[in-house]
């Protein structure tokens, strides 16, 4: 009879075991898993967050008309402030 219980505790250990790895294949493949679906999630986050192309394209539009305005604005009073060449009249 000990024998008996005996085969009982081996079958039991190596049943153990071939569970503890069979838990940790199905741990990996569900960290994988929640790892995927996570970096879907911050990707789609991020494109939320970021700005529409129809921002970009008035921010772009308004940067230039900045720029010419100021390109304008100095070549004016650069004009304006310089002396005269003839001065006999």
């Amino acid at each position: 009879m000990k024998s008996s219980k005996m085969g009982k505790k081996d079958a039991s250990g190596i049943h153990g075991t071939q569970v503890d790895q069979y838990r940790k294949q199905i741990g990996k493949q569900d960290y994988k898993k929640a790892k995927k679906s996570l970096k879907a999630s911050k990707a789609a986050h991020d494109l939320k967050k970021s700005s529409t192309p129809v921002k970009d394209t008035i921010l772009i539009v308004l940067t230039g008309l900045c720029a010419v305005v100021a390109l304008y604005l100095t070549l004016y009073w650069y004009l304006n402030n310089k002396e005269p060449i003839f001065d006999d009249v």
